[in-house]
């Protein structure tokens, strides 16, 4: 339990209280001895009213306004609806409390994740447990954030990604439309990093295409493109730019071949003059590769 007390010196006391069943059926109370968190020594309302006025002069979006408000009635109604008919009612598809504004209300957010303030969350985009999305980043619409998620700050995240558990996705990394990050795979954001070394000015941007696929334990060096529908093999270790289509595996990877949009390795090759001409064996799409470029003939998918 936490406790605010603004006529106290400390402010925030923790009360670590625990309830233990005994039996499986009977409650019994442990209350334990409090302790303070350091917060800082500042007048609530007139923080308040200085951020009111920063939101007026400035045009900055506010923490919180009305429609947050009526959000919050909302999930109260639902709660009292719910204690009415002594059954549990699922509040998965409301914003929570500590959801900061953004541009949709439609997604979900499970209530161990936290959203920081300037963030935008695309409609029908789903995040899972225990996520942190820093602030200024954007996820677009129908994505699938999995478990332990780190996006940001200031990250771009495309349409219908799908980002697998345990992944961080660092400023300076853009992830395009259809992208898929297999879990565990790392990205970066430094080249020689030292931790007694401020390099923040030194990131490279990493770039991700549309629909490609980032293999489980995989690694991103920074500073390299994925190419379009590029697969990367699992425990592969990226760091050079990859082209469209290409199917990189090992450590270091090294180009081991070429994938079809619909994820297939191609295989059946034809001699077409001087060019050599691929067909997907699942989806039938016919490509061509002509030198280091690689074109779609006739896609199916």
């Amino acid at each position: 339990m936490a406790v605010f007390d603004d006529t106290s010196k400390e402010k925030l006391f923790i009360y670590p209280h625990k309830i233990e069943w005994k039996d499986g059926k009977i409650p019994v109370a442990h209350k334990a001895e409090y302790y303070t968190v350091e917060i800082e020594q500042k007048e609530p309302l007139k923080e308040e009213m200085r951020h009111f006025v920063e939101c007026v002069l400035e045009r900055k979006t506010p923490r919180t306004d009305g429609e947050e408000g009526l959000r919050v009635l909302k999930i109260l109604d639902k709660c009292q609806k719910s204690l009415e008919k002594s059954s549990f009612t699922t509040l998965a598809t409301s914003p929570y409390i500590h959801i900061h504004k953004s541009s949709a209300t439609n997604f979900f957010v499970h209530p161990s994740s936290y959203i920081d303030e300037d963030v935008v969350i695309g409609e029908g985009t789903r995040i899972w447990h225990y996520c942190h999305i820093l602030k200024g980043s954007k996820i677009g619409k129908n994505c699938i954030i999995g478990q332990n998620v780190m996006i940001g700050p200031d990250v771009r995240i495309g349409d219908r990604c799908k980002i697998q558990n345990n992944v961080s996705v660092y400023k300076g990394v853009t992830l395009e439309d259809d992208v898929f990050c297999g879990p565990s795979c790392v990205f970066t954001n430094v080249i020689t990093p030292r931790s007694f070394i401020e390099r923040k000015h030194e990131f490279k941007l990493t770039l991700l295409k549309k629909g490609s696929t980032i293999g489980a334990n995989a690694t991103i060096v920074c500073g390299v493109t994925i190419g379009k529908y590029a697969l990367i093999g699992a425990g592969a270790v990226v760091t050079e730019d990859d082209p469209d289509y290409v199917l990189y595996l090992g450590v270091p990877a090294r180009h081991s071949g070429w994938v079809c949009k619909c994820g297939v390795v191609l295989t059946h090759n034809v001699k077409s003059k001087s060019k050599e001409q691929l067909t997907c064996s699942n989806c039938g799409s016919r490509y061509i590769l002509d030198g280091e470029r690689f074109l779609i003939l006739e896609e199916k998918i």
